[in-house]
Order: C-alpha cells, then structure tokens, then sequence
C-alpha cells in the first residue's frame, strides 16, 4: 500500500534531490537529515547491481537517495532505534517513493554487535559492496541535548569509530567500499579503526568558505587494499562570501546529480 505525503503536527514529509524522493522525519524533534546525508550518498558511485549497508541509517535519508541515484542498488537501511526505524518504514510507503521502494529494507540491529548476534540481527558477514556511515559525532565534553531521541542518535560511544569500522569490514566483500562523514577532530580514530582492515584510505576535507575551517571530512577506503593514504583536493560549500547558494558542484553531489568519485 502506498500513501501520499502529509506533514503532521508529529512530522513533516521533506522533499530532496529536488523531489526525487521524500522522507519522513519527526517534526521538532530528532536528527533530521540535511546536507551531511546528501554527501554521504554521493560517495557510492555503480554502474551496476550493488548491495549497500546504511549503518546508523535514521529515518534512511542516505540510503534513499543512493537508491534514487543508483537505479540498479538496493540498499538496508540499519537502524537501532524503533521509532526512527519506523519513520524509514512510513517513507517507503509514500507514493512518491514507490519507484525504489522494493528495493529498500529497513532492519532494527545495533551496529556494535559481533559474531553470531551481528549475523542474527541482520548483518551477516560479506554480504554488501558498500557500506556507508554517518556515526554520532558528540562527546562526552559536548553540552547534552534535552531532545532524548537526538541524543540517542548524536552520543558518541567510546571506541564508536573501532567498533562500527569493524561490523563495516566484516559484513563488506573483498574490495567493498567503505564511506563515511564526520567531524575533522575524528580523523586518527578513523584511519586508526581502518588499520588492515580497509585500505586506499581518501580524505576530503569540506570547508563551508574559503579561509575558514574545515566543519566535516569525506573518507571512502577499499576493503583489504594495501594503497596509502591520499588527502583529496578540499571541497567548498560556499564559493561566494556573501551568499548562502551553494557552489556548483555542491549543488549537483546534494542533489544527486552526480556522484563523488574516489580519485
């Protein structure tokens, strides 16, 4: 059964890649996708059948625009939390999503689980071309959010990078891609987590305007590759000082015009 979109008092109905799909999303409340979940898409790049893993998917803005841009993917979006499990499952049902909806799953598993209690959640090792990932980000010194289902999905744990880095190695092929957004500040625990792991590590610092800092870095890295470590050309949000439009080739990675190719 597919529904029409309809904002609620509860949550709104928000369209991206200019209305190639919609998503559900708690209103006032919550994580709600943005710009960081556009540019973890546009790091899977296909042209053919692939399998990819959304870890920590949320309400699986990600995974729904890799599955718009990539008509021949399908995509599981993994979810700990219920209700933001729920809120992927009402996006599928939406009309305006119903041309890539039977290739999406939604699956309610814990990323840090190991061994047999990964595989029973749902995660079963080799099983993805590309898994990709957008961890929490704050820690223990960062002022704590009253919104309890934000908090849920921003709290960094310790070893967060190690342990979601290590369910990623295993449940990817041999020569599967890993990619990830995060804070610049996470960066050794990154290519630490990587180790041997994942290889041909790329790092793409992404600044919002030139002469400021950096507020994000892209990393895609191969499982089992021995290459080294590269630092990508940075990416500017904004190429105008006085305006908040932003540049060009922003524009089209968030609107999933093109993909982020690895160098």
């Amino acid at each position: 059964m597919s529904l029409p979109a309809e904002t609620t008092a509860e949550h709104t109905v928000d369209a991206f890649h200019r209305g190639g799909f919609h998503l559900v999303q708690p209103k006032g409340r919550g994580h709600r996708a943005g710009i960081d979940a556009m540019l973890l898409a546009a790091l899977v790049d296909a042209d053919r059948p692939v399998r990819v893993a959304d870890l920590g998917a949320g309400a699986g803005a990600a995974g729904l625009a890799v599955a718009t841009r990539l008509p021949q993917a399908s995509v599981t979006l993994v979810e700990r939390s219920a209700e933001m499990a729920d809120y992927a499952r009402r996006s599928l049902v939406l009309v305006e999503n119903a041309h890539l909806a039977d290739r999406i799953a939604v699956i309610e598993s814990d990323v840090t689980l190991t061994g047999k209690a990964r595989a029973e959640g749902g995660l079963e090792n080799n099983a993805f071309d590309h898994v990709i990932m957008n961890p929490p980000f704050n820690d223990g010194a960062d002022r704590v959010t009253p919104d309890a289902l934000k908090a849920e999905a921003h709290a960094m744990t310790e070893d967060l990078f190690e342990t979601w880095i290590r369910t990623a190695s295993a449940i990817t092929v041999s020569g599967g891609q890993l990619s990830l957004i995060a804070r610049p500040q996470s960066l050794a625990e990154i290519i630490a987590a990587c180790g041997r792991r994942f290889g041909g590590l790329q790092i793409t610092p992404v600044y919002p305007r030139r002469g400021e800092n950096a507020v994000r870095i892209l990393a895609t890295a191969i499982k089992g590759s021995r290459a080294r470590l590269s630092l990508r050309a940075p990416l500017l949000m904004h190429d105008d000082p006085e305006s908040h439009r932003f540049a060009a080739d922003i524009d089209r990675l968030i609107n999933g015009r093109v993909a982020y190719r690895r160098a």
